[in-house]
């Protein structure tokens, strides 16, 4: 058995459901503190954080990842359970196998590799782990990166292991993630009996064009990497359960995944004002889950680009799609980021599982990227 795959194995073991770490960091921290690593855990509310270093001064290469794991919903659907290691078929099965404990165990393994061999190495090299990126996303990464701005820690490059490949390990480089913005949307009415509307408000019926408008809308075309802002209902609530009531209330659920043509500031606005143009009794309730991040050419990517081409053999095609990370805390901080990871089939699914060809080439490729950017 390959180190990283015993690694990960261990890792898939312990039921590490957001934000519970449940040992994680601690079996990680071990490992790098025997490899020299200086090791300091951070703990903010019931989320666990690890920064572990090597070296010092600039540049400042971090890798970025986490230890939480979304539920497995029920065990019984799974073809074995899910917090239970099992290797068939050439694949790790297990939640988080994909989503990402195996690239955290890749991350450590390449990490003693790298130290073992360059032990005098330029510049900083860590890793940064939480168990809060599948949860609320409050007391992780985005409280570290407060305490990293207090301090003055900088940060040059970072490397998520978010499972980013989409047919075979390496064929995509994320280069920058879209901004998310999140509303509980609440539109008051006056309850009434169905047979007598006039003497009732029915606050579905007066939303439905605002809705309409909001969901009809091109916010924009695109800006240069990143596609067209996109508007999404995922939750509409009204009414008693009876079919002759009109609800005095109207609860919607809303989300914006925005590019750089956007800030969250003005997109709150734009939305407020549809709703009050259309004459609504709302309150809103906004949550900003990070603005949009881009890495533009340069270093980072260029050795991105030539390693995973080495890898795969063609050059992977360089994207700012699907969801967010908890990069986009770390781009603030003047850092440039992008995410490299096995492939994302099976995330969050039932069966969760990864290919072990691809867990034992994960710490080669990850270390080619380190040598590329620290050693001179």
């Amino acid at each position: 058995m390959s180190d990283v795959l015993d690694l990960a194995m261990q890792l898939i073991a312990r039921a590490s459901i957001t934000p519970d770490d449940a040992g994680c960091q601690a079996l990680v921290a071990e490992r790098l503190h025997r490899a020299g690593f200086a090791i300091e855990s951070m703990r903010f509310g019931a989320v666990d954080n690890l920064w572990a270093t090597h070296g010092s001064g600039g540049p400042v290469l971090v890798l970025l990842g986490h230890t939480d794991v979304v539920p497995p919903g029920p065990a019984g659907s799974w073809s074995s359970d899910p917090f239970i290691p099992e290797v068939r078929d050439g694949n790790l099965y297990g939640r988080g196998a994909a989503d990402m404990k195996g690239s955290v165990a890749a991350f450590v393994v390449a990490l003693e590799r790298f130290v073992a061999a360059h032990p005098g190495h330029d510049g900083t090299v860590a890793l940064l782990l939480t168990s809060d990126e599948e949860g609320d996303a409050v007391d992780g990464v985005r409280k570290v990166a407060e305490v990293f701005r207090t301090r003055g820690q900088a940060i040059d490059w970072c490397i998520t292991g978010e499972p980013s490949s989409k047919q075979a390990l390496g064929d995509l480089l994320r280069v920058g993630r879209r901004g998310t913005l999140s509303a509980t949307l609440a539109v008051q009415g006056v309850q009434g009996h169905v047979a007598y509307p006039d003497k009732a408000r029915n606050p579905i019926h007066e939303a439905l064009p605002a809705l309409a408008e909001l969901a009809a809308r091109q916010w924009d075309e695109g800006h240069a990497s990143f596609p067209p802002t996109s508007f999404q209902i995922s939750n509409v609530h009204a009414g008693t359960g009876a079919n002759n009531v009109i609800p005095g209330e109207l609860q919607v659920l809303f989300n914006l995944r925005y590019n750089p043509t956007w800030r969250a500031e003005r997109l709150e606005q734009e939305c407020e004002d549809i709703l009050r143009r259309h004459g609504l009794d709302f309150r809103v309730e906004w949550h900003r889950g990070g603005e949009p991040f881009h890495t533009p050419e340069g270093p980072l990517r260029a050795a991105a680009r030539d390693v995973l081409t080495r890898f795969v053999g063609t050059p992977p095609e360089e994207s700012t799609g699907g969801g967010t990370s908890d990069a986009r805390f770390i781009a603030p901080l003047g850092a440039q980021c992008i995410e490299i990871g096995p492939v994302n089939a099976s995330i969050h699914k039932v069966d969760e599982h990864v290919s072990i060809a691809d867990l034992d080439a994960l710490p080669d490729l990850y270390r080619a990227l380190i040598e590329r950017l620290l050693l001179h």
